[in-house]
């Protein structure tokens, strides 16, 4: 069962991966991604000391920086070993006393209304009933509050690195596209959606070098103009993106 799987997940990663868990975002190969990822989701969030719910958060590194940034944080993974983790990475982090961890399952969460925002951050895909996880955390925010979900998009489940992953662990690996967030959101409740483009695209597309000698409007730079129109008034429902959505 890929419930069963989340639990064991630490555990069957080894010494390794629970130091890759403890370091993160710093031990990620896209530390720089990650860390654009986490400031801009920081950006996206009431004013400090907003109540967070930080949903999923593994090793409790996302946790950390919303409280480090002045919130009042509450983390939640449904495995009992990275709640240890999180709570030993918090001690160590020296935020022990600005952040709470809670083991439970997302898809079932007893709190309401009792959040300013709640997240996601490439969390959302590893469930297993993704409507009842954003019906939790709809019951769980306050009116007005707002949901943010950073996750991939279609085509997640079948790279290299999901099916290896599944194929090891256990573990779900689903796509998570915008289109899909945004209607369980309306059947949960959630009234004003926006859909935002993710830092990883930020950077292929803006940020990335690129040879565009030759003529001004060459094939592959109106190609990335293209890119950048749709970012700013068509995204793509279909493609990975941070979704911002209001109770």
């Amino acid at each position: 069962m890929p419930k069963d799987a989340e639990r064991a997940y630490l555990a069957n990663m080894g010494e390794d991966g629970r130091e890759h868990s403890l370091n993160k975002p710093f031990s990620d190969p896209q530390c720089g991604i990650q860390l654009a990822s986490i400031g801009f989701i920081m950006s996206l969030l009431p004013p400090a000391p907003a109540r967070i719910l930080d949903l999923g958060c593994g090793g409790g590194w996302t946790s950390l920086f919303y409280a480090r940034h002045g919130h009042d944080v509450t983390g939640q993974d449904i495995a009992p070993d990275m709640i240890d983790l999180a709570r030993e990475n918090a001690t160590l982090n020296g935020l022990a006393d600005r952040v709470r961890f809670l083991c439970s399952d997302f898809e079932g969460l007893e709190q309401v209304g009792h959040y300013d925002a709640a997240i996601f951050f490439d969390a959302l895909h590893h469930a297993e009933d993704e409507g009842a996880a954003i019906r939790s955390a709809w019951r769980a925010l306050k009116p007005g509050g707002i949901l943010i979900t950073h996750e991939p998009g279609e085509g997640h489940s079948q790279s290299a690195e999901s099916i290896e992953a599944m194929a090891k662990f256990g573990v779900n690996e689903r796509d998570m596209p915008p289109h899909l967030i945004i209607a369980r959101g309306r059947e949960a409740g959630f009234t004003r959606f926006r859909v935002l483009p993710m830092p990883a695209l930020l950077y292929s597309t803006f940020y990335q070098e690129r040879d565009y000698s030759g003529r001004w409007l060459s094939k592959r730079r109106w190609k990335m103009m293209q890119r950048a129109m749709r970012m700013l008034f068509n995204p793509d429902l279909k493609e990975g993106a941070v979704v911002v959505m209001t109770k």
